[in-house]
């Protein structure tokens, strides 16, 4: 139990309970913005009223994770000034400006039109509701780009230069441009997509195996399965591109995604593990059951290597990451669950195809319902995975070799931040608590399906069309 003694090990646990609890709201508004835009422009074009009421409906979601996001996420932020001070000294002219940025930028357009967009439906024309939507979406989405920038650049500083303790900017766009930001920006807005999709296509199947509103939930399935036969396949492609940067620029992170001890040698093929057991005090897999040649086949696309690949051993105990286990185990369920949404994915399409997807059918096999009821779950366990190896992976640096962790917590009382700890692991829990009443809440009731769309500007714009 020392570690309750130790500020540095507090202050992380508290940061990394403030940043997965937050994790969880805004993928779903970031990505369920963009499917409101999708819903919002089939009802101006087609006046169809089914697109009206599932806009109205799944907005009732996207509220309300917005509302737990920004509740959640001002605490997230005020730790950098309050458990992480030297670190806001250290990276403060280009760290605080960036998430200025997001502040001002991605924040505020999301939440100036967010009344628009929720009570202006009877008050403003069409075409300014549905550019309010799409301010909402462009807005939500904004913050994924600022937020990745600055976390990128912890990984990959870029620049400027250090010097007395201090980061200096020379050139801001090469600072938010650094090597990590575009993959990395990438990544994460398909997965909040992706995760969106999931969970519209969970709530869908979970009504239709009840029987509720068939007509309406069996649309939103499919169009979600539409996006994500676009939005899974990349997802991957993404994911495989984001660990090539991490091998190009984070050798250790890359070691520790792998397990991997030993240096492998250019002109070998070694296996590519697919479950072990990590040793770190004794710098080896206790077992291992890998693939035979499966590493250079995934990091170069070829049966041996053309470079050397550095193990942990290579470096110095106090310059690799430690809890090898938990981000090699974190890499794997990332990325299985990737490729088993795509699976699933692939035949979801199939059956769809041979048998239209009814809603009888999703009755008669339940098995597929849950399968889809079970991915909404698990896609936020593939984001909160991916993050824990970003962010972990990064050990023993803060700043990717400039600024040590350990230099970067404020040299706080430890008793004070085991009670500011446990103080948010209460908040959050009553958070928890509340969102999942209330979206079971709108769950349960469904959408309404007597609701008429607004008749007067829409009577109008069609008419001077």
């Amino acid at each position: 139990m020392d570690w309750l003694a130790d500020t540095v090990v507090l202050s992380r646990l508290q940061f990394a309970l403030t940043a997965i609890f937050h994790m969880l709201w805004p993928v779903l508004s970031t990505g369920l913005a963009i499917f409101l835009v999708i819903l919002e422009a089939l009802w101006l074009r087609t006046q169809n009223p089914l697109y009206y009421r599932q806009a109205r409906f799944w907005a009732k979601l996207y509220v309300l994770n917005f509302g737990i996001g920004v509740a959640s996420g001002l605490p997230m932020e005020f730790q950098f000034g309050t458990n992480w001070a030297p670190l806001s000294e250290f990276v403060g002219d280009f760290f605080g400006a960036v998430l200025g940025f997001e502040g001002a930028m991605a924040f505020m357009l999301e939440a100036g039109f967010l009344g628009i967009m929720l009570f202006g439906w009877n008050r403003v024309p069409p075409v300014i509701h549905f550019l309010s939507t799409v301010m909402v979406a462009f807005g939500a989405n904004l913050s994924v780009f600022w937020i990745l920038s600055a976390n990128s650049w912890l990984q990959t500083p870029a620049g400027g230069s250090f010097s007395q303790g201090h980061f200096h900017v020379e050139n801001y766009f090469s600072a938010i441009n650094n090597p990590f930001m575009l993959r990395s920006v990438l990544h994460m807005s398909l997965a909040t997509l992706e995760t969106s999709m999931l969970v519209v296509a969970a709530i869908s199947a979970w009504s239709l195996l009840s029987g509720k509103a068939e007509a309406f939930f069996s649309f939103s399935f499919r169009l979600a399965l539409v996006v994500l036969l676009v939005v899974a396949p990349l997802q991957i492609v993404a994911g495989h591109e984001s660990g090539l940067q991490v091998a190009e620029h984070q050798p250790t992170k890359l070691a520790a995604m792998e397990a991997l001890w030993e240096n492998q040698a250019a002109g070998e093929a070694p296996p590519w593990t697919v479950i072990a057991a990590p040793d770190e005090n004794g710098g080896r897999n206790r077992w291992a059951l890998g693939l035979p040649g499966g590493l250079s086949w995934i990091l170069e696309g070829r049966p041996r290597l053309s470079q050397d690949v550095r193990g942990l051993n290579s470096w110095p105990a106090d310059q690799r990451p430690r809890m090898v286990g938990l981000i090699f185990y974190a890499f794997r369920l990332m990325a299985g669950i990737g490729i088993a949404v795509a699976a699933l994915m692939g035949l979801t399409v199939l059956l769809w195809w041979r048998t239209g997807l009814t809603p009888e059918f999703f009755r008669r096999q339940a098995w597929l319902s849950w399968c889809w009821i079970l991915a909404a779950p698990a896609g936020y366990l593939a984001i909160e995975s991916g993050w824990i190896v970003r962010c972990v992976g990064r050990q023993p640096w803060t700043v990717y070799g400039q600024l040590r962790t350990s230099e970067a917590a404020s040299q706080l009382p430890a008793q004070e931040v085991l009670i500011s700890l446990s103080s948010f692991t209460l908040l959050y829990g009553a958070l928890l608590l509340f969102a999942l009443f209330f979206g079971a809440r709108i769950i349960r009731k469904g959408p309404d399906l007597t609701l008429e769309p607004p008749t007067g500007p829409v009577r109008a714009a069609t008419s001077a069309s």
